[in-house]
């Protein structure tokens, strides 16, 4: 059985940007394949994805992928 890595990524500040509008303190869990940082594996493609499921935005558009926006912690 292959371990999947469990993050958590919050957002640290919030933000407006191309009409998406993002808070501080929102946060999305997300399971990777990779111990590597979510925000730089893949283009972030998986939190984006989390960020679209939750919260209905789209985090690309917004520019949040980046650890400048996103705090990352491994929690599993």
């Amino acid at each position: 059985m292959k371990i999947m890595p469990l993050f958590r990524v919050t957002i640290k500040q919030s933000k407006n940007t191309n009409g998406v509008r993002v808070e501080k303190g929102m946060s999305v869990e997300v399971v990777t394949s990779s111990f590597s940082n979510p925000l730089t594996t893949n283009g972030g493609q998986a939190v984006a994805d989390a960020f679209y499921r939750i919260y209905g935005i789209d985090a690309k558009k917004a520019g949040i992928l980046s650890t400048v926006y996103c705090d990352v912690q491994q929690i599993g």
